[in-house]
């Protein structure tokens, strides 16, 4: 698997655009390289891969960001029994907001009819977890897969028990998750906005996204726009 790695690594580094690199390096805080290589571009890549090699592509240690993504487009083709066996590898590799986001859409066809087990052995960790980045995976993941009625209030039981998180990337995927939560479900969550203990940085960061939305109309937005902290 080596030389089909090596020759991975030749066709990202074919695929690279330096303006677009530089763009990245610009928008993600991150100690890996850049190839400077686009997503859909990654993902056709790792779609190429005969699935008999993605146990052995999964073991090469990536490099630069794009292979960290790549990595995750590989576990995501997965079945379940055995991309859960690896998450916490991918997870361990996770330094930035890319990677996490990247990730988590990747298993989003996988986590569809796995839900209830996912957010048990995994979720439920990661949004315990110390690392920054772990965390918001958690928090990503149930914008991505739990914004539905029968999780809406474990998804406030869950922010609040994050509400003195200070980290920016924890805080900015919070206020994404609840302003999806309103857009959604405003009957549902405009109580729970009303007496939530977040702080006020987060929180009005949550009225800012409602308010941005264009599937939020005027009249709420006015309203919304009241329940500013201070």
């Amino acid at each position: 698997m080596a030389t089909a790695y090596a020759d991975f690594r030749t066709k990202l580094a074919s695929l690279s655009d330096d303006e677009y690199r530089k763009f990245c390096m610009r928008g993600i805080p991150c100690d890996r390289p850049f190839i400077g290589v686009r997503i859909p571009e990654i993902r056709k890549l790792v779609n190429n891969i005969p699935k008999e090699d993605i146990d052995a592509f999964i073991k090469t240690k990536p490099v630069a960001i794009e292979e960290v993504i790549a990595r995750s487009f590989a576990i995501a083709r997965l079945p379940y029994d055995k991309m859960i066996k690896v998450f916490d590898s991918q997870i361990e590799l996770l330094d930035n907001w890319c990677t996490v986001d990247t990730f988590c859409a990747a298993l989003r066809k996988t986590i569809k009819k796995h839900e209830a087990e996912f957010l048990n052995q995994k979720v439920e960790k990661l949004l315990k977890a110390k690392n920054e980045f772990a965390v918001r995976f958690g928090i990503v993941s149930l914008l991505d897969f739990y914004v539905k009625p029968d999780y809406l209030f474990l998804i406030y039981d869950r922010v609040e028990t994050l509400r003195n998180r200070d980290e920016y990337y924890i805080k900015m995927a919070l206020a994404w998750l609840l302003a999806e939560c309103f857009i959604k479900f405003p009957d549902e969550t405009m109580p729970y906005l009303k007496v939530s203990k977040l702080e006020p940085w987060t929180f009005n960061k949550t009225l800012s996204k409602i308010c941005d939305s264009y599937r939020v109309d005027p009249e709420t937005k006015t309203l919304i726009k009241t329940l500013r902290k201070k």
